[in-house]
């Protein structure tokens, strides 16, 4: 069915959710592929660094997705962790387009739920532009 699935991860509760689900789909084919993609916000991640001082911003990042790719390992499917930096709505679009996947799978609401309600979700952003099939996952 799907091959290349890209999952947008935050750390939310949402997107373990998803995570959760985009295994889930890679696991019906022996040849799938998921692509963790974490999209670090710069007008956050100075809030990030300050909130955790003395620790490593990479070190912040990959603990938010310490559940998701521990549930990664034990689905057995191939996957690969991105980091990209960028506004995260058009970054995981951007992504998601130039690298040809066969679906999308996000969270429907990330860190962030003022943000969201304010300005648009992300997801619902990654629904309209995004060239292939998107599951968002409650």
């Amino acid at each position: 069915m799907f091959k290349k699935i890209l999952f947008a991860a935050d750390g939310s509760e949402h997107s373990i959710r998803a995570g959760e689900k985009a295994f889930e789909l890679a696991s019906y084919n022996t040849e799938s592929r998921v692509d963790i993609l974490y999209v670090v916000d710069p007008k956050h991640s100075k809030d990030e660094v300050i909130n955790s001082w003395g620790k490593d911003a990479a070190d912040l990042r990959k603990e938010k997705l310490e559940l998701i790719v521990q549930k990664a390992k034990q689905s057995n499917v191939d996957f690969e962790v991105v980091f990209l930096h960028g506004d995260p709505g058009p970054t995981i679009v951007d992504y998601a387009n130039k690298h040809a996947f066969d679906a999308v799978v996000i969270g429907s609401r990330g860190l962030n739920a003022f943000q969201e309600m304010v300005l648009g979700s992300v997801s619902h952003k990654v629904a309209k532009r995004a060239n292939c099939p998107v599951m968002i996952v409650k």
